[in-house]
């Protein structure tokens, strides 16, 4: 089941929330839409899965545009908001038979129901009350929901938030084995929670996209690269910052990272600024810019 945006439009006031932005997302893929916080990634899902309007551009489902079948789309799709609604005083079982009903005929609920529960790893969980689970297992359940009528387009906002890391890696762990079936949406500011995940990145900052790739050739193109290097003598970090083709430094003493400016190997300019203060380069490695590295200059232009 694949997704397709184009041109799209979200304009609140004087503020364009989204952008202009248009991508596609094939079936089978998990990808990570990526972006700061107000980036516009949560306005973005809330219009894909038709919660909100857009003020201009196309969204397609499998080639249907969602302005003539929502309605029916509705049922290829799982949402999982942000802040993961719930009623709290319902027994898991109960609102995840509750939810499948809306979409499912009442034959077929129960199956659906059991399938989930195992799925997300509620089954010792299912006959207590929301309100009594820990964040994690509110997660899983909200996660549940979503899937309970077997959608093929998973899109989750935010699914690890609040949670500690034990619980991080079972969700991470669960959107992995989903992306196995189902094209997944992950929208998250967390880089390392892509890289677990995700096949493809698309990173959005104020509202308009800044990079569609997989994660192997985002870093692969990134126009910075990362140099490692340590000095026989220390050195003023000053003195580093103004070698040529040098865009940022951090470090002290005789170690420091320096970041390129462009697509500049400033591993010769860092050894003629050694070779003019007569120290020695005790090791120098080069490194692509990792996604953390990527994302955050990306997003800071």
């Amino acid at each position: 089941m694949s997704v397709r945006v184009e041109h799209l439009l979200k304009i609140y006031g004087e503020n364009k929330a989204v952008d202009d932005i248009s991508f596609s997302i094939n079936s089978g893929e998990v990808v990570g839409f990526l972006g700061p916080n107000g980036a516009g990634k949560s306005t973005t899902m809330k219009i894909i899965t038709g919660c909100i309007a857009s003020d201009g551009g196309e969204v397609f489902i499998n080639g249907i545009n969602i302005k003539n079948g929502m309605k029916d789309l509705k049922r290829t799709i799982g949402y999982l908001p942000e802040n993961n609604p719930l009623y709290l005083n319902m027994y898991v079982k109960e609102y995840l038979e509750y939810s499948a009903s809306m979409y499912l005929p009442k034959l077929e609920v129960k199956t659906a129901v059991d399938n989930a529960i195992e799925s997300v790893g509620l089954t010792s969980h299912q006959y207590k009350k929301i309100g009594e689970l820990s964040k994690g297992y509110k997660q899983r359940t909200g996660i549940a929901r979503a899937m309970v009528h077997n959608p093929s387009i998973l899109i989750l906002d935010e699914p690890t938030t609040g949670l500690d890391p034990n619980q991080i890696v079972e969700i991470r762990n669960l959107i992995r084995e989903l992306g196995k079936e189902k094209t997944v949406i992950l929208s998250t500011h967390i880089m390392q929670e892509a890289e677990a995940v995700c096949d493809r990145a698309i990173i959005i900052s104020k509202g308009k996209i800044v990079a569609d790739n997989t994660l192997k050739n985002l870093e692969e193109e990134s126009s910075q690269s990362i140099v490692t290097v340590e000095f026989d003598s220390e050195v003023k970090i000053e003195e580093i910052q103004n070698i040529s083709g040098v865009k940022k430094v951090e470090g002290s003493g005789k170690n420091f990272i320096v970041s390129s400016a462009e697509d500049i190997d400033v591993r010769k300019n860092i050894f003629d600024f050694a070779v003019k203060k007569n120290i020695s380069v005790l090791s120098m490695t080069k490194n692509k810019g990792n996604l953390e590295n990527i994302f955050r200059d990306l997003t800071q232009k």
